[in-house]
């Protein structure tokens, strides 16, 4: 059984490419988009989110605000940054380079 829970080194890309479709996402949505957006194949948990969350806000790809919800729950909501435009362009590179290589390895071996 595949583990759908880890995506081995994926989640920046995720992040970016979800976050440049629809900004202003909070870190659960970010999770069920992933989810969703991958037919319920790939899941990002808490525990790898949030730390990748706070990475690419320091990195200044994404910048987080607060903003209150129904005057009680306050959200950290996330937006790519121009930094983060073009990172996610290297991190598409990056990924389209891996996959093709390891699309190679397979009709190979």
């Amino acid at each position: 059984m595949p583990r759908t829970d880890s995506l081995q080194g994926a989640l920046d890309l995720l992040v970016l490419k979800i976050l440049s479709r629809k900004p202003a996402l909070h870190g659960y949505a970010i999770m069920s988009a992933i989810k969703e957006r991958s037919g319920d194949v790939l899941r990002a948990d808490e525990g790898s989110l949030y730390p990748a969350l706070h990475r690419m806000e320091e990195a200044g790809w994404l910048r987080a605000e607060w903003i209150t919800k129904d005057e009680r729950q306050r959200l950290r909501v996330y937006r790519l940054t121009p930094e983060g435009a073009k990172q996610l362009s290297t991190e598409q590179s990056r990924w389209q380079t891996v996959t093709s290589a390891v699309n190679r390895v397979l009709r190979t071996v």
